[in-house]
């Protein structure tokens, strides 16, 4: 598709602030010399997505002005760079939507997710936003494409920006394979750590949520016991040599910790709201836990692709919904309710 058929303005959804979220035409940008226009597909509805429409704010990422939601989302390209990077026209694409930046303060220069200037798209961190990229045309980086393996569907490399976020986790676990493992919290990330653990070859994986929708989500991913969060005595039980807590609150955080056995680990996943948080520390040092956090992921999506297209990761169960984009008011609404809801793709 040439360059003189795309067109000036293309649909996308947008957030102007707290509980105000729109499906309205905005203008297509300009392609820099190393910028890709792709026709995405589909676009997955992530927490931060939500928070956004709720909340006006995604943590402490506060709204400043209309952001153009989106990071999860696949697509083919129309035009190629003009310098010449990145895919040719007709490649389908997956889209890595991180821009590691800044030296200080320090990190690992292995670990650019851990960068303290990485910008992410759909994310107000800074001012000006950075857009994502829930639209039928996006202009992106070519960096951050990633072409498809042969056979893999457009749907279900949806979701491979999620599984990348539970696949570095379940990375930050360390040994997995014969191991017993507890997932706290299964919306769409907890159910894809459990897919990911699966692969991985744990030998037992206990899910617990709050609600019986994600639980049933859950089982179908290979979770072998399920559990539900309030009944705080089972999971204490678990005895677990990895818990990965994916529910980002205090109750699932004090969870994980009286349900890790001595001498396991902890990843805290889920994110914690800003502040203080309570929590049974005395039993990290008397069991002497090792508690680690994950955040985002790194080069995990290509391993993440190639793994969806052999077939070895499972991700179907978590497609839950589809929603045409000019329905994207109504999708965002059933993505809302995590009691019926997994995974909510908007299809552009």
């Amino acid at each position: 598709m040439p360059a003189t058929a795309l067109p000036s303005h293309t649909l996308g959804v947008v957030a102007h602030a707290a509980g105000d979220l729109r499906v309205e035409a905005i203008a297509l940008a300009t392609p820099g010399s190393s910028d890709t226009v792709v026709e995405i597909a589909y676009g997955g509805i992530c927490g931060s997505d939500l928070h956004y429409w709720t909340h006006g704010a995604a943590g402490e990422s506060i709204l400043q002005a209309p952001m153009l939601l989106g990071h999860e989302v696949v697509g083919t390209v129309v035009q190629q760079a003009a310098d010449g990077s990145g895919p040719v026209a007709g490649t389908r694409v997956a889209v890595h939507p991180a821009t590691p930046g800044g030296e200080r303060p320090r990190y690992p220069a292995d670990r650019p997710n851990l960068s303290p200037g990485c910008t992410y798209l759909g994310s107000a961190a800074q001012f000006p936003h950075t857009h994502g990229a829930f639209t039928r045309y996006a202009v992106l980086p070519s960096r951050m494409l990633r072409a498809l393996p042969d056979g893999l569907a457009l749907r279900t490399a949806a979701v491979a920006e999620p599984a990348s976020v539970a696949w570095h986790a379940v990375s930050r676990a360390g040994q997995v394979a014969g191991k017993t493992a507890l997932v706290i919290g299964c919306g769409p990330i907890g159910a894809l750590v459990v897919s990911v653990l699966r692969r991985a070859g744990a030998a037992a994986i206990t899910a617990v949520d709050i609600h019986d929708y994600p639980l049933t989500i859950a089982r179908e991913l290979g979770a072998t016991a399920t559990v539900r969060a309030d009944d705080t005595d089972t999971v204490a039980a678990v005895d677990a040599d990895i818990v990965i807590e994916c529910s980002g609150n205090r109750f699932g955080l004090e969870s994980a910790i009286r349900g890790a056995t001595r001498g396991g680990r902890v990843v805290l996943l889920g994110l914690l709201p800003t502040g203080l948080q309570p929590a049974p520390l005395s039993l990290v040092i008397t069991r002497e836990l090792e508690v680690v956090g994950s955040f985002r992921f790194n080069d995990e999506i290509d391993a993440v692709l190639d793994a969806l297209a052999d077939g070895s990761l499972a991700v179907e169960p978590v497609i839950s919904h589809q929603f045409a984009v000019r329905d994207a008011l109504a999708a965002f609404a059933v993505a809302k309710d995590a009691a019926a809801s997994a995974k909510v793709l908007l299809a552009f």
